[in-house]
């Protein structure tokens, strides 16, 4: 740990409703260091692994974290599509869907496995002019940027085994993919390829690059009265975590990160 001087890297679970820069501002807090950002944004209604890096030392390392692999746990609710592909954006059922069968859902499943082209949603935090995204769509203006190749490691349905089709709207899937993979997008594209919609439901981030979500504080605990002490028992050391990343295999033949 690095105590002394509030720099590090924490580790937290964050829960639904805080967003990520609330995560940010509670460890500034908390630290007493400026410089505080974090390693991958999770929207408000997603829960799950957020690295926080404290101090400049932290902050250095955080393009290289950004490198690894994510894992995920996706809850798809099939039958009814999302303006902004997740519960936040305004709902609309597209009518009573026919049971899939596991067939047709594995089927649709490996199309999006491996390398595919994905459009970036309308509400994201992609930069256009400088601006995000969902600066323009929040105005009714659509900014369509072009497809780009992410990569899906795996896509598993954990239902496959025990169902012969898909019974009920909400499915849930385990992700493991690479940077700049959009799970809303993937939600909706799915829905699009079984042909009743979709949109991503619920999401909990369970690993980023070498670190996993069971290491992590949970953000409601480091938002009250303890929450110093257990920055203080959870803080990872600079030098330790430069050593994970070094040796882990997500980030091989990166550009130097020192």
């Amino acid at each position: 740990m690095q105590m002394a001087d509030g720099t590090g890297v924490m580790l937290v679970d964050k829960p639904a409703g805080f967003t990520s820069f609330a995560m940010v501002r509670v460890l500034r807090r908390l630290s007493r260091v400026k410089k505080v950002g974090h390693a991958g944004t999770l929207d408000p209604f997603a829960t799950g692994l957020l690295v926080i890096c404290i101090g400049r030392p932290a902050t250095r390392l955080i393009g290289a974290m950004m490198e690894g692999k994510k894992h995920y746990l996706a809850t798809v609710q099939l039958g009814c599509v999302s303006t902004t592909h997740d519960p936040e954006g305004e709902l609309h059922a597209t009518g009573p869907w026919p049971a899939i069968s596991a067939e047709t859902m594995e089927a649709v499943l490996a199309r999006f496995r491996g390398t595919i082209m994905q459009t970036p949603p309308a509400f994201s935090a992609l930069k256009h002019q400088g601006k995000p995204l969902y600066h323009y769509a929040r105005q009714g203006i659509v900014v369509e940027k072009p497809p780009r190749p992410v990569v899906i490691d795996e896509l598993e349905w954990l239902d496959a085994r025990s169902q012969v089709e898909v019974t009920d709207p909400t499915v849930q899937l385990r992700i493991r993919c690479g940077k700049g993979t959009y799970i809303r997008s993937l939600a909706a594209d799915i829905g699009a390829a079984l042909g009743c919609g979709a949109f991503l439901s619920g999401l909990r981030r369970l690993g980023s690059g070498c670190f996993s979500v069971e290491e992590a504080v949970t953000g409601a605990a480091l938002a009250g009265p303890d929450g110093r002490a257990l920055l203080a028992e959870g803080l990872l050391d600079v030098e330790q975590v430069r050593k994970r990343l070094q040796y882990s295999s997500e980030i091989y033949n990166m550009p130097d990160y020192a």
